[in-house]
């Protein structure tokens, strides 16, 4: 083997090296702050963690326009409106609201599908509702799938049933599948829809449903809501809301300057509220403090400003 060829072999063998010891430090610091984090758990007196990212219905916080969006999607259910629309920037919080809004949905009334990855064909979005609604002998052809699907809906509505059929991150959609589903709602008895449907998404899926071969879909959607971010206001009774059901007893509090640095870092999106808490919660934490300071915040924004450069 020649210098170079050697050379080469060696320059690639410690990229590989440092690119696997990189890993494993980034491994071993996700693994020490999650550690810490507990700890802070521990010190503060918290039963559970106060801002984890998950979309626990427990932790909704109903501000005016999470609380208008709900009644907006109960009212499109109880009306039976067909097709309802909820559009929410990334992290507004539409995914919690949905679940809350199933739980509130009656068992011995309701049955319902909840679709998370729309990323499928007509066939697969046809067996995942089908399935989701507790089916488990599925025809197999796209025609066959469909019949079947009105088979089930009217027997349940003729027990008395309405189904309620929600489609997560529905901007990913794509034109066929929606088409299928604008075909479904064309299911019907002569009195009512077989099936309410709810299309969930980030402000992408209006440009999505402007589309001029969606204009038939488009004239269908009855009910319509925009989730907007939380106010200023409302950021703080947030925040607070979270503290006190994960336990908090009063500490740490946060000061006046770090939550307007919380709301005007977070831009009032609740996901990004939750970080910068949990970041500055730790923050506050190792300075051993009961108290959260603009500074613990600015040290959160940078941190996340950082991993998005």
């Amino acid at each position: 083997m020649n210098g170079g060829a050697c050379g080469g072999v060696k320059r690639f063998s410690i990229v590989r090296h440092r690119a696997a010891g990189l890993r494993n430090w980034r491994a071993f610091l996700t693994r020490r702050a999650s550690v810490v984090a507990r700890m802070y758990q521990s010190f503060y007196g918290f039963r559970e963690m106060p801002f984890n990212i998950t979309p626990d219905p427990r932790f909704l916080y109903l501000s005016p326009t999470h609380q208008e969006a709900l009644q907006h999607l109960k009212y499109g259910v109880r009306e039976k409106k067909g097709f309802i629309v909820l559009v929410g920037e990334v992290g507004c919080g539409k995914t919690t609201l949905c679940r809350r809004f199933l739980n509130e949905l009656d068992p011995d009334h309701f049955d319902s599908a909840l679709i998370l990855n729309p990323r499928v064909s007509e066939t697969q979005m046809l067996k995942a509702i089908l399935t989701e609604l507790g089916e488990t002998k599925l025809a197999r052809s796209q025609n066959d799938l469909v019949a079947q699907m009105n088979t089930v809906l009217l027997e349940r509505i003729h027990r008395g049933r309405d189904i309620v059929l929600i489609i997560d991150e529905a901007q990913n959609l794509k034109f066929e599948v929606l088409e299928q589903i604008r075909l479904l709602s064309n299911l019907e008895t002569d009195k009512q829809k077989l099936l309410q449907i709810v299309l969930m998404g980030q402000p992408e899926l209006k440009d999505v449903l402007a589309q001029d071969e969606l204009r038939q879909l488009r004239q269908r959607i009855l009910v319509h809501y925009d989730l907007r971010p939380l106010a200023a206001s409302d950021t703080e009774h947030y925040i607070q809301h979270r503290l006190t059901l994960a336990g908090g007893d009063g500490r740490p509090t946060f000061t006046r300057w770090a939550l307007k640095a919380i709301h005007r870092g977070s831009g009032g999106i609740p996901r990004v509220v939750n970080n910068l808490c949990d970041k500055a919660l730790l923050s506050a934490f190792i300075r051993e403090s009961d108290e959260v300071s603009y500074w613990d915040v600015r040290r959160a924004i940078r941190d996340m400003t950082n991993l998005t450069v």
